[in-house]
């Protein structure tokens, strides 16, 4: 009967027509029964960013800026080219290639529709948002499938390296519209702090959320903590690392499909370009030439020339 109290509540709203709301018990008084008070722990702290709508700025500001910043560079630096029709190296088999499409396809979901979440209120909530609630909830499912072979196949290579240091101080030599060799290995430190925000965040994502969605605030704590408690924090972690994804994917959707002239095509058929190989990631390009795994390079000369 509890159980069957709770469904007719949560559905409630679902046919309200907008009117009305305050008279139905989830929007009223019934609402707040679980909550003995908002003084209390991060109670203040989650009242001041949600009511202040301070997660939904940051969001719009911080993608407003990226967007700029790209903007300026393609007009301004504009793409790399590199030899599509020179030697291609094997990169990526093709179970990495599919949980990379998985996990692509989930976060292209996931961060708009938290974007739609997030600015609800300006929506005007229903049907809308609701749809962009559920989408989201779909997306997830699919990253799950995702996470963890990435993180584990992907994980050795994404340990930091000394040449790492050397990339950042260059900006991956993004800012130059020569090519020159840049210090990266198969993955370069761009791609790494992806991957350290996306995998393990991305775990620390699911579980946020999947306490947003599934706790009831009926039982007892949980490791000690309230669980209205245990909501609040979890909601602006993932509120806070859901704004700080949202940007690492769109600097990643441009590298990959803006700033490197055909970039994509190598998580479709698994091969990047040789000279690509050479200049981006020349760490790994040396390691594949010390173990004999591919031939000398007219790169070589080529750029040792200039």
């Amino acid at each position: 009967m509890k159980l069957l109290s709770w469904l007719l509540l949560g559905l409630a709203p679902l046919f309200a027509d907008g009117s009305n709301q305050q008279d139905i018990p989830v929007w009223g008084q019934a609402r707040l029964l679980n909550i003995d008070t908002y003084t209390d722990g991060f109670a203040p702290l989650w009242v001041n960013l949600q009511g202040g709508h301070y997660f939904a700025y940051a969001l719009v500001i911080l993608v407003l800026a990226v967007v700029v910043a790209f903007a300026l560079h393609y007009l301004v630096i504009g793409p790399k080219h590199f030899d599509h029709h020179g030697k291609k190296i094997y990169a990526f088999n093709a179970f990495i290639r599919i949980m990379h499409a998985l996990a692509a396809i989930s976060w292209i979901i996931l961060v708009p529709t938290g974007a739609i979440m997030m600015w609800g209120e300006s929506f005007g909530g229903g049907a809308f948002v609701r749809f962009a609630k559920n989408a989201h909830g779909i997306a997830t499912i699919i990253f799950c499938i995702a996470v963890l072979p990435l993180l584990f196949s992907w994980l050795k290579r994404m340990l930091p390296a000394i040449y790492d240091i050397k990339w950042m101080l260059i900006v991956g030599g993004y800012l130059s519209k020569k090519k020159r060799p840049v210090p990266a290995g198969k993955f370069n430190a761009g791609q790494k702090s992806w991957f350290w925000i996306a995998f393990p965040g991305g775990l620390v994502m699911i579980i946020t959320g999947a306490a947003m969605y599934f706790l009831d605030f009926n039982g007892g704590d949980i490791f000690g903590i309230s669980q209205i408690e245990l909501l609040r924090i979890s909601a602006i972690i993932h509120n806070a690392l859901g704004i700080v994804c949202a940007v690492f994917l769109l600097v990643h959707i441009y590298m990959a499909c803006f700033a490197i002239s055909g970039a994509i095509g190598s998580m479709i058929s698994g091969y990047k370009e040789e000279e690509e190989v050479f200049i981006l990631h020349h760490e790994w390009y040396k390691e594949l030439r010390k173990k004999g795994k591919i031939e000398r390079s007219k790169y070589e000369e080529q750029y040792k020339a200039q």
